[in-house]
C-alpha cells in the first residue's frame, strides 16, 4: 500500500513538472477542456436555473390554490374558447357560500384585477399602474411581501375604506422611498385613497402572473365603487385547501356548491372553471425534460471536443517522451508506473480546464444575478458533477496514449529519436 502511494505521489509530482516545462501544450489543452466544462456546465446551470425560477414563481401563486374563474387555462389553436364566452363570471355572493360550505377551505378571498389605471400624486402621476380590489383574506393566500406599514384591517375591507398598498415600482417612482410613501396620499381614478403599506421589489415573474411591483392593492368594496368588475374586472375567487386537504377534494366540494348556486342539472356541464398551478407543474416536468436531454446532447459534443484534444496532446507527449520512457523501464520501471504517469498528467490537465471552467460560470452567474431580475444558481451539485466530469474525461481520453507508453519496448525506445 505504501508502495502504490509512493509510486503515485511521484507520478503526480512528475505530470506537474511535466506540465510546468510544456507551457503552450498545457495552455492549449487546458483550452479545449475549459471549453467543453464551461459549456456543460453552462447549459446545465442555465436549465436548473430556469427551472428554478419558474418553480418559484408557481409556487408563489399558490400550490394549495383552486382558482374559480369563468376561463380555464390553456390556449392554443385548440383552445374552444366558444365554450365558455357566455359563462356568468364569479359573483361576490358566492364568495360567503364557499366560506360557509366548503369545509376544506382555509381561506376564501374575492378579487379582481384592472390595469392601465393612472395614480397621481400632486402634479406627478404613473400611467399603466394595475389596481388590484381584494377581499381581506387575500394576504393569507398570496405572498405580499409588505416592508413597511400594514396590509388592511378587517373593519376597513368589509366598509370599503380607501386605503392602499403600493407596489414597488409606483412607491419608487412618486415618492422614491417606502418611508416617504407611507401615510400620504394618492389618488386613484379621482378618488382619494391613504397609502397604509408598501411592498418590496419582486421582478417581474417568470410565467406572467401578477406584477405586484406596478399595482396599487386596494379593498374590494372600494374597489367597485371605482369599477364595474363584471364589465371590466374579469373577478375570480382564491381558495386556499387546509392542511392535508387535497386538491381534488377541495375541486369536489367547491363543485357542489358552484354547481347547487348555479342552479345546474346533473346531466350539465359545469359554467365556470377551477385552474390550480399543480395542472402546469405537471406540464414542466415534460418541458424541462425535454430541456435537459438537449443540455446533455449539447454537453456530450462540447466533451468530445474536450476529449480529443487531451487524448491528441497526450499523444504526442508519448512521442516526444519515448527516450525518457525506454529509460525508465531500462531501470526497472513497471508497466505501470508509466500507465500511471501519463494517465495522472492527462487528468491533472482536465481538472486544472474544469476548475477553470467552473469558475467562469460562477463568474457568469454573478454577474446575470447582480445584472437581471433571473436567478442563476450554481449549486454544489453542478460543481461536483463538473470536477467529476473532469476527472472522467481525462481518464478516458488519457487512457489509450498512457496504454500504448507503457507497452512500449525498452530497446526501441531508447534507440528511437
Amino acid at each position: 500500500m505504501i508502495a502504490t502511494l509512493k509510486i503515485l505521489w511521484n507520478s503526480l509530482k512528475m505530470a506537474i513538472q511535466e506540465l510546468r516545462v510544456n507551457k503552450l501544450r498545457t495552455f492549449l489543452s487546458l483550452l479545449g477542456i475549459t471549453i467543453g466544462i464551461f459549456c456543460i456546465i453552462s447549459v446545465f446551470t442555465l436549465t436548473s436555473s430556469l427551472e428554478r425560477n419558474v418553480r418559484n414563481s408557481l409556487s408563489e401563486l399558490g400550490d394549495d390554490v383552486i382558482y374559480v374563474q369563468k376561463w380555464p387555462w390553456g390556449g392554443g389553436g385548440e383552445y374552444p374558447w366558444w365554450k365558455y364566452m357566455n359563462r356568468p363570471e364569479p359573483e361576490f355572493k358566492e364568495l360567503k357560500l364557499i366560506q360557509e360550505k366548503v369545509q376544506g377551505a382555509s381561506y376564501v378571498s374575492f378579487d379582481f384585477d384592472v390595469s392601465g389605471r393612472r395614480l397621481e400624486l400632486g402634479d406627478d402621476y404613473m400611467d399603466g399602474v394595475t389596481m388590484m380590489a381584494v377581499t381581506h383574506d387575500f394576504d393569507q393566500i398570496q405572498q405580499l411581501a409588505i416592508i413597511d406599514g400594514r396590509y388592511f384591517a378587517n373593519s376597513e375591507s368589509n366598509s370599503g375604506t380607501p386605503v392602499g398598498i403600493l407596489g414597488a415600482t409606483i412607491w419608487e417612482g412618486l415618492f422614491g422611498s417606502a418611508e416617504a410613501a407611507l401615510g400620504k396620499t394618492v389618488k386613484l381614478m379621482g378618488r382619494d385613497v391613504k397609502v397604509v403599506g408598501v411592498m418590496k421589489k419582486k421582478g417581474e415573474s417568470m410565467i406572467g402572473g401578477p406584477n405586484y411591483d406596478n399595482a396599487i392593492i386596494i379593498p374590494y368594496k372600494f374597489g367597485r365603487t371605482l369599477v364595474d368588475e363584471r364589465r371590466n374586472g374579469s373577478p375570480y375567487m382564491l381558495v386556499k385547501a387546509k392542511p392535508n386537504v387535497s386538491l381534488d377534494q377541495l375541486k369536489d366540494e367547491i363543485r357542489s356548491v358552484m354547481r347547487a348556486a348555479h342552479r345546474l342539472r346533473p346531466v350539465e356541464e359545469d359554467d365556470f372553471a377551477m385552474n390550480e398551478i399543480t395542472s402546469a407543474n405537471e406540464n414542466l416536468n415534460s418541458i424541462f425534460g425535454a430541456i435537459n436531454l438537449g443540455g446533455g446532447l449539447i454537453a456530450i459534443f462540447a466533451l468530445l471536443v474536450g476529449g480529443f484534444g487531451i487524448a491528441n496532446i497526450m499523444f504526442v507527449t508519448v512521442k516526444e517522451r519515448t527516450n525518457i520512457i525506454g529509460l525508465k523501464k531500462a531501470i526497472g520501471a513497471k508497466r505501470q508506473v508509466i500507465l500511471m504517469e501519463f494517465l495522472l498528467e492527462a487528468v491533472m490537465l482536465c481538472l486544472i480546464g474544469g476548475i477553470i471552467g467552473l469558475l467562469l460560470v460562477v463568474m457568469l452567474a454573478t454577474i446575470i444575478s447582480a445584472t437581471s431580475s433571473f436567478q442563476l444558481y450554481m449549486t454544489a451539485g453542478n460543481i461536483i458533477f463538473g470536477l467529476s466530469l473532469s476527472a472522467g474525461v481525462g481518464m478516458i481520453s488519457g487512457f489509450i496514449p498512457a496504454y500504448s507508453a507503457s507497452k512500449l519496448d525498452p530497446v526501441v525506445a531508447i534507440r528511437s529519436n
